[in-house]
């Protein structure tokens, strides 16, 4: 991927677009792109900016610990708030709007802060989220919502080469999708089967494998664990080791995957639009 404009100009045109708003809420994963968001906005409304993480047993312990360290090191005014999307029949159910019930807790969670403060919510949607399946745009949407990458023509590329320009330590994360990704459609969402997802990609990266996906099929019986194309061969090798881990987190069968890692797999099985292999979730 490349970038259009020069980095210079896409900084100023973000710091811009954040500077124009009284105060912020980011909604924060401490992901690439809301981290970007949240960096830039603490250096231009100091703490009028408040990094918000919300914390469930969707997202992984590493990814809570990473978010808190990195809003630590850059001075970001840090809050977490629980979500109670596992207490939602809707969202448990997991069908293909999945993600808008997320979204929807997310911003029931955020909405009195924002009111509190007067400030309004941002989020890290960038230009390549857009063609992908991604049901939380409208609740986002629906809720007012703004996009701040969106807003100045930011993609993924050039998320990361700004992220890089500043020296955030995020610039080349992988990306980290909510566990619930991980989930097969159609399968409930428990904390039990998000757990067992968590302590397998666990397992799975202590082998070396930095990027993986643990994917959950048959009621979070069956794991089907993606890395990237190029790592399925030493993967083939470890399969011992690699099925004793899986096994040890829960689940009963472990699969590897022979395509290997690509975005958005359990939507392809719904015929739903996904990104390029091997970014996103």
């Amino acid at each position: 991927m490349s970038v259009s404009r020069s980095v210079d100009d896409l900084l100023t045109a973000l710091r811009a677009r954040l500077r124009d708003e009284k105060s912020l809420l980011v909604a924060y994963s401490g992901g690439v792109d809301s981290a970007l968001v949240a960096a830039v906005a603490a250096e231009e409304l100091g703490e009028r900016a408040v990094a918000v993480t919300a914390v469930s047993a969707s997202l992984a312990r590493s990814e809570r610990s990473a978010a808190r360290e990195f809003a630590r090191g850059r001075g970001i005014v840090h809050v977490e708030v629980c979500t109670d999307e596992l207490d939602r029949p809707e969202y448990v159910a997991n069908a293909g709007n999945r993600c808008f019930h997320c979204k929807s807790a997310l911003f029931d969670a955020l909405e009195p802060l924002a009111a509190l403060s007067g400030a309004r919510i941002a989020l890290g949607t960038n230009t390549d989220d857009l063609g992908d399946h991604r049901p939380g745009q409208a609740a986002a949407a629906a809720r007012g919502a703004i996009a701040p990458l969106l807003d100045v023509g930011f993609g993924k590329a050039e998320v990361r080469a700004v992220s890089a320009a500043l020296g955030l330590v995020t610039a080349e994360k992988p990306a980290a999708a909510c566990l619930s990704s991980r989930v097969a459609y159609g399968d409930p969402v428990t904390a039990e089967v998000l757990e067992r997802i968590e302590r397998a990609e666990e397992a799975v990266r202590a082998f070396g494998f930095a990027v993986c996906r643990v994917r959950a099929h048959g009621a979070g019986a069956v794991a089907r664990v993606e890395v990237p194309a190029e790592d399925v061969p030493r993967a083939a090798e470890l399969r011992a080791e690699l099925d004793a881990g899986v096994r040890a987190a829960g689940f009963e069968f472990c699969a590897l995957d022979l395509q290997g890692f690509a975005s958005g797999r359990m939507n392809v099985l719904l015929g739903m639009p996904t990104p390029m292999a091997g970014t996103a979730r």
